[in-house]
């Protein structure tokens, strides 16, 4: 099935502005076509989007396993990329694999998407005309980054709890906000830009 054909389902669904009132489940018939349900309908039904009251702590809820790529095969967009905007490498590879575990199809409950999890405003600030595409979202995300540690000057925790929960959080709270999900971002990243360094 075509992946562009699947991108385009999954930012109508997930763009919707209509309140999320219960699980969406999808599930790929014999032809190869992905139908989208509020109920499962046999055992291969998936979750797609959880319940957000019920699943706040999920950030990106689906991903495609067939769709899921070797993270080496993005290695020469992020060289280019943190090399341009002077960005560590092994940080922009450990927001990748928080944010999508290298998934360029990931899509979350409020939007973000691709590999960055950009948010549609943010893409469009950054002049991402496709989220989709691996390098014109990496680009996007690595250059809003770099926006974030000049904004804190140099400051990695306090950028990546900006890229988590937004640049007016973590002004009103004058650091990292007292979010559980923030303060496990900024160390699940912190603890992968570790590992990435070490390569």
């Amino acid at each position: 099935m075509n992946q562009w054909v699947v991108c385009g389902a999954l930012a109508i669904v997930a763009g919707s502005t209509a309140p999320a009132v219960a699980d969406i489940y999808m599930h790929e018939d014999g032809n190869g076509v992905i139908h989208f349900t509020d109920a499962p309908v046999n055992r291969r039904s998936r979750v797609f989007i959880r319940h957000i009251e019920d699943d706040r702590k999920v950030r990106t809820t689906f991903r495609f396993s067939g769709y899921s790529r070797d993270p080496g095969l993005f290695e020469t967009i992020i060289d280019s990329c943190a090399t341009e905007y002077g960005v560590d490498k092994a940080l922009v590879k450990a927001v990748i694999r928080a944010e999508s575990g290298y998934n360029p199809n990931a899509v979350s409950p409020k939007g973000a998407a691709g590999l960055m999890q950009l948010m549609p405003k943010t893409a469009q600030g950054l002049k991402v005309t496709n989220a989709f595409d691996p390098a014109d979202n990496i680009r996007g995300g690595v250059r809003y980054l770099r926006f974030l540690l000049d904004t804190f000057n140099g400051d990695v925790r306090l950028a990546l709890a900006a890229y988590n929960a937004g640049l007016a959080k973590v002004a009103r709270y004058g650091g990292i906000p007292p979010y559980r999900e923030t303060r496990d971002y900024v160390a699940r990243v912190m603890d992968y830009r570790r590992a990435y360094g070490d390569d």
